[in-house]
């Protein structure tokens, strides 16, 4: 840098001796418009000093629009104050030019550096609006003020203004003051110092320099909203509506809600209702067997000797016989009366044509009715494990109740009744087992197949307590009746219709009815004290002896004096049986044809 000439001792300052930094009273002025003088106070151990008409160093501002910055001293130094050429005390901080602004900048206290200096009247065409940077020497300066000494003012530069910045301890203040516009510039932080600022002793007027002063330095207008800013404010305000929406409906609609849960609903109710349909049915379906069957089944109401019942029937033929269980008709006897009421509702007096205990089968008839429609009979030997079927009754008085389910079993040997201990009452059946519910009441009702006819009379339930009993009894359903197989009721009937009485088949022998062994043992000695073995029976003419054990009859298995009953009660009088029986630990097969109960 070039040697300045000898500094003189400013005028206007208190200070201690020291070197300052003068620019020389009566120098001619910067004539580069728009221009501003920059001073930077020293330490005291020396200044630079900028000579006029020196290049200054790159990055001095003195292109257009130039304004004047001043660095003050630290709080420090208290004892410099900056002075106004000419004599005239210029307060610090304080605009003197209309349209200027004063920046001044406070420089920290614990910088030791000396600043550099930038020398005055130098353009430099890269600081935008001539802002001249002027750096504070720090703290630790002994108090040496900066004084600006300027020869001529430019008044004629256009668009300057006075910019002033207060960087010390308490921060920056810049506004308008006094019609003046005070733009704010951050201050530049030096290595251990902070930028002063002193005002511009000269008002250099310029009706655009406070527009163009602060126009880089802050916004005047309103904030730039970007389109992403715009879209996020959208969003937020959709959402907002969105939530505020969704409260208020849940609201109303809580509101409503209540409303209508303690009131009932709004007006007259009105419930949806299918129309009108045709009433046939598939013939095939249970509502159809039941539509076919429910004409031909009568409630039969019993009383006599004391005791009542309600029982089940189905009417055989057109004349007026009805088919019902022994056990409906028995509380009767020879005098009592019996009612039939038809699923019509008409009734009609009935009197008992025949009944037989063994097979717990009896047949009434009623007078004065016509028009009867009987129905119709299918084969037992035709229904299989699976078949579904429909049982017909009264259960508990309740007439025309319709039930269903499958066969459950075939051939399956019960007995039922015995209440007068001398067996004169126990039936033996071989019996359809079928899980359609049967209880108290539909007993002597029909159980019929798929073409609503008859294969079965339901006869008996197994009870909770294991006992199959007549269903006349109290105890319900637990998916187990029994109904007797309807070739075997069909024989009897006619039997009953014909002759009043129903003939059973049998072997001609007596059975050891106590044997616990699996089969059925020959008793040693026949029941009224004859031989065991009729003379002349079915069984002697096969060659049955006295401890023969029966174990199997037409190849299946019997395990009681029960089931061999029951087996043979199956057939008619007249029909063949093989028998396989043991004798001495030796097993033979005869053959024999069943005799009559009444006959040899």
């Amino acid at each position: 840098m070039p040697t300045p000439p000898p500094a003189a001792p400013s005028p206007h300052t208190g200070a201690p001796p020291a070197a300052q930094d003068t620019a020389p009273l009566g120098a001619p002025a910067p004539t580069a418009p728009h221009e501003a003088a920059a001073q930077h106070a020293a330490p005291p151990a020396a200044q630079d000093a900028a000579p006029f008409g020196v290049p200054a160093p790159q990055g001095t501002p003195t292109a257009p629009h130039e304004a004047t910055a001043q660095h003050a001293a630290p709080p420090a130094a208290l004892a410099a104050q900056d002075a106004a050429p000419f004599g005239v005390p210029a307060p610090q901080g304080t605009p003197t030019a209309p349209h200027e602004a004063a920046a001044q900048h406070a420089a920290p206290s614990a910088a030791p550096a000396a600043p550099d200096t930038a020398p005055f009247g130098v353009p430099d065409p890269t600081a935008p609006h001539g802002a001249a940077a002027l750096h504070a020497a720090p703290s630790a300066a002994p108090a040496a003020p900066d004084t600006a000494s300027f020869g001529v003012p430019a008044p004629t530069a256009p668009h300057e203004a006075v910019v002033r910045q207060d960087g010390g301890p308490g921060g920056s203040d810049a506004g308008p003051r006094d019609g003046v516009a005070v733009a704010a510039i951050p201050a530049q932080a030096h290595p251990g110092a902070q930028d002063a600022a002193a005002a511009d002793p000269w008002g250099r007027y310029d009706p655009w320099a406070a527009a163009a002063a602060a126009a880089p330095l802050q916004h005047a207008g309103p904030a730039v909203v970007s389109e992403k800013h715009k879209r996020r404010r959208a969003r937020r305000v959709l959402i907002g509506a969105a939530l505020t929406l969704a409260l208020v409906s849940g609201v109303i609609g809580g509101a409503v809600g209540v409303y209508l849960e303690r009131n009932g609903g709004v007006g007259t109710v009105e419930l949806p209702q299918a129309g009108k349909e045709a009433s046939g049915r598939d013939p095939g379906s249970v509502a159809g067997i039941a539509a076919q069957a429910l004409p031909s089944v009568v409630t039969l109401h019993v009383s006599g000797s004391g005791e009542a019942g309600t029982g089940t029937g189905f009417v055989l033929d057109g004349r007026g016989h009805i088919l019902t269980n022994n056990h409906v008709v028995e509380p009767a006897g020879d005098n009592g009366d019996i009612t039939v009421t038809f699923n019509s509702g008409d009734t009609a007096e009935a009197t008992v044509v025949g009944r037989d205990s063994g097979y717990d089968l009896a047949v009434v008839k009623v007078k004065g009715v016509s028009g009867l429609t009987p129905l119709p009979l299918g084969n037992s030997d035709n229904v299989r494990v699976g078949d579904p079927v429909v049982a017909i009754g009264a259960p508990f008085d309740l007439a025309g109740t319709v039930t269903s389910g499958i066969i459950s079993a075939r051939e399956r040997p019960i007995t039922a009744g015995g209440e007068k201990g001398d067996g004169s009452d126990v039936s033996y059946v071989d019996a359809l087992q079928t899980d359609a519910p049967i209880n108290p009441g539909n007993s002597g009702g029909p159980l019929l197949d798929a073409q609503a006819r008859v294969v079965g009379i339901n006869s008996a339930i197994r009870s909770a307590d294991g006992a199959a009993t007549p269903d006349g009894g109290q105890s319900g359903s637990i998916g187990l009746g029994f109904a007797i197989p309807i070739n075997q009721g069909k024989r009897v009937a006619e039997e009953l219709i014909n002759t009043g009485k129903a003939v059973h088949p049998v072997i001609g022998i007596t059975l050891d009815m106590d044997y616990s062994g699996d089969g059925a043992r020959v008793a040693a000695k026949g029941g009224d004290g004859g031989p065991p073995v009729s003379t002349g029976g079915p069984g002697a003419r096969a060659g049955i002896k006295a401890g023969d054990v029966i174990t199997e009859v037409d190849g299946r298995r019997v395990h009681s004096g029960e089931e061999l009953i029951v087996k043979t009660r199956a057939h008619r009088p007249g029909d063949q049986l093989e028998l396989t029986l043991e004798r001495d630990g030796e097993e033979r097969t005869v053959t024999l044809t069943l005799g009559s109960s009444g006959g040899g």
